[in-house]
């Protein structure tokens, strides 16, 4: 079983074209952008905000490549006042977004931590995705595996997963079935684009970790 578990099969749904790397990608895969009231560039997270939608790969690299070759002004046919934190700023908006939906399913019922609740989930089989702490001892990570068919989640912080169940730090949890399983897995392969291979992924996760308990 590898750590990084096995996709199921499903409907990769709407399809968008990145400007950075003029690859069609699934929508999931990518990241919204939209031309604020000012001419500022915006993220669209939800996709929601009205206007025609600009869409760049979900990685540190495609958005920093569409930012260094004006990309986004070619595709507004404008000139974009774009934040000099821009990409420190997704990330932190993309780690949020994942916490805060780890932390509705835990209200609901379908998350659990703990090493203890975990590994019972685990060899129940009633777990889609395990969750562990970046940041963790990486011995005590191995004594658990990936759901056959599931998902490994393994860049948050043990601040950020302590955040999403209202505690100090949490190194191992794990999701079962429900509406929200698969929208945590989406928004947290986008996150690591932002994180996996980064030099400052651990400094800009306890930014995230600070902004959040001073709060």
């Amino acid at each position: 079983m590898t750590r990084g578990g096995q996709d199921k099969d499903r409907d990769s749904g709407p399809e968008r074209k990145c400007i950075a790397t003029g690859e069609v990608r699934p929508k999931a895969e990518l990241i919204r952008f939209v031309v604020g009231p000012e001419d500022q560039l915006v993220p669209d997270l939800v996709e929601k905000l009205p206007g025609r939608g600009i869409w760049v790969t979900a990685t540190r690299a495609a958005l920093e490549t569409a930012i260094k070759k004006n990309m986004f002004h070619r595709a507004a046919k404008t000139q974009l006042r774009l934040s000099d934190t821009l990409v420190h700023d997704l990330e932190q908006q993309l780690a949020r977004r994942v916490i805060d939906l780890v932390s509705l399913s835990r209200r609901s019922g379908a998350a659990v931590s703990g090493y203890e609740k975990v590994k019972d989930a685990l060899s129940k089989e009633t777990a889609e995705v395990l969750l562990q702490a970046e940041d963790g001892s990486s011995r005590g990570k191995s004594k658990l595996s990936t759901p056959h068919y599931g998902h490994y989640i393994g860049w948050l912080t043990a601040d950020e997963l302590g955040m999403a169940f209202g505690r100090q730090t949490v190194i191992h949890a794990a999701l079962g079935a429900g509406g929200l399983t698969q929208r945590v897995v989406e928004e947290a392969q986008r996150l690591k684009g932002f994180r996996i291979g980064t030099s400052d992924a651990k400094t800009t996760a306890g930014a995230v970790g600070k902004e959040k308990r001073a709060k």
